[in-house]
């Protein structure tokens, strides 16, 4: 059985498709500032900032989940948090959102809950789900 380090990231095209709709936004944007219509360029402004900054959340967090026989960790835009099996409560639930039903996993301690679909993982969550439960019933955590 392969108990080596899995990790989970946003897909790079994904992030790819990010960054490309921030450049065209950004194009968009001097465009409108320099026609003048400054409701459109507010708006344009506010796109720019949101498709850049999930571009950079998707390009800086990677991996954004890594687990092993150890433990997990969940990497962030300030540092990576490292749990151990004991100190995490893994869980897949179903979230409706916009009317359909989307799989996460919740990754539960005692001082933080973290949420995570498949743009965040790039893959289904079940399969993380199920990885992270073999995973955690390991020989290594049998003590």
């Amino acid at each position: 059985m392969d108990n080596s380090a899995r990790a989970w990231a946003p897909r790079p095209g994904l992030v790819g498709v990010g960054w490309a709709l921030t450049v065209a936004a950004a194009c968009a944007l001097a465009w409108t500032a320099l026609s003048g219509d400054r409701p459109g360029t507010l708006l344009l402004s506010v796109v720019t900032a949101a498709f850049a900054a999930l571009s950079l959340h998707g390009t800086v967090v990677r991996p954004r989940l890594t687990a092993d026989a150890s433990g997990v960790r969940l990497r962030t835009l300030g540092r990576t948090h490292s749990l151990r099996w004991s100190d995490v409560a893994v869980r897949l639930t179903t979230a409706r959102r916009y009317g359909r039903e989307a799989q996460i996993v919740e990754l539960d301690s005692d001082d933080r809950l973290t949420v995570l679909g498949w743009i965040e993982l790039g893959t289904d969550p079940h399969d993380v789900y199920d990885e992270l439960v073999r995973l955690r019933q390991t020989p290594h955590n049998a003590g």
